[in-house]
């Protein structure tokens, strides 16, 4: 079970040393996540019913939400695995998809049903699971959104080897862009009606209105019984010029430190402007898929530098300037 020691603020700690910016959604997933296990180990202790609340994250592609919980993951041991719902809405056995993911779950802890059942599984593009145009809810979206209540709830699954297990401990968590849900929102978000004072704080006002209601996911195009089982919201915003900068150079896995371990082995020292960051911002920014198209652009600049290096044991120094000059090796002697 999660360990003692572990906070939501230490949760956060953690998030923030890979996950850039997104303050917001991390305090409210690290709280939730929280929340989910402390209440795992309260119902066991006492012999309750677990009233499980899984999290729904909104936000364009590319702005963290799949690496937020594959970290989260890493921060409190427990197993995950990820599933896109395009893809099990495509499929003509949407329970045999379900169950493939399920026992995904159980293969990451070689076996171990108990643990499995700890998980989390993080779905993502579930706002595909509406009709395009916003039309009446495909057949099939709205299918997996009814075959998808039942895990997501609690329920006993068998599996291909025979063996059962229980999702009821297992946190969900849906991702998607929802494109189109702010207009929704902008139409029907008001708290006018709430009598106030001037002793009532604005902020929470203006919390309660920037909240995504369930009716608002209702008229994207999400069933109410299964928006009613994503109490908890966090919504993820479009990356700015800054965040693609910091994304590429702060975290301890970025891409940056990566490649200059790599050069370091070669003993060669990789030295990089910051105007090269900023340019691979803008190109970013340009090619609109967030934080996804920093790796693509990095890796053409260092591709041919790392053609060379390896063969030319007099080079000592890489120097990137600009990212449309090239770069400039420093030899020995």
């Amino acid at each position: 079970m999660l360990d003692k020691t572990i906070k939501p603020s230490s949760i956060v700690k953690h998030l923030d040393e890979y996950v850039i910016g997104q303050d917001e959604p991390k305090k409210i997933v690290a709280v939730a996540v929280y929340a989910h296990y402390r209440k795992i180990e309260k119902a066991r202790k006492d012999s309750l019913e677990l009233i499980k609340s899984n999290v729904l994250l909104i936000g364009p592609s590319g702005t963290g939400k799949t690496l937020l919980c594959e970290t989260l993951s890493r921060v409190l041991g427990v197993p995950f695995v990820t599933a896109d719902a395009t893809s099990i809405a495509q499929t003509r056995y949407v329970n045999e998809e379900i169950e493939a993911i399920l026992k995904r779950l159980v293969d990451k802890t070689d076996g171990d049903l108990a643990r499995a059942q700890l998980g989390i599984v993080f779905i993502d593009e579930i706002d595909k699971l509406k009709a395009a145009g916003g039309q009446v809810r495909s057949v099939s979206g709205e299918s997996v959104q009814h075959a998808l209540l039942k895990i997501m709830e609690g329920s006993q699954v068998k599996l291909g080897t025979g063996q059962y297990i229980d999702t009821t401990s297992i946190l969900f968590i849906c991702g998607g862009a929802f494109v189109g849900l702010d207009d929704i929102m902008s139409r029907s978000h008001t708290y006018g009606f709430i009598s106030t004072s001037e002793n009532d704080d604005k902020n929470i006002l203006d919390r309660l209105n920037a909240r995504v209601k369930p009716t608002d996911l209702f008229e994207f195009g999400l069933i109410p019984e299964f928006t009613g089982r994503l109490p908890i919201v966090a919504r993820f915003h479009d990356l700015t010029k800054q965040m693609l900068v910091r994304i590429l150079i702060e975290p301890r896995n970025c891409i940056y430190n990566q490649y200059s371990e790599i050069l370091k082995n070669e003993g060669v020292e990789l030295a990089i402007e910051r105007k090269v960051f900023e340019q691979i911002a803008d190109l970013a920014i340009e090619y609109q898929a967030g934080a996804r198209s920093l790796r693509g652009i990095f890796e053409e600049l260092i591709t041919p530098i790392l053609y060379v290096v390896p063969d030319d044991p007099t080079i000592r120094r890489v120097e990137i300037e600009s990212l449309f000059t090239e770069p400039r090796y420093v030899r020995r002697g």
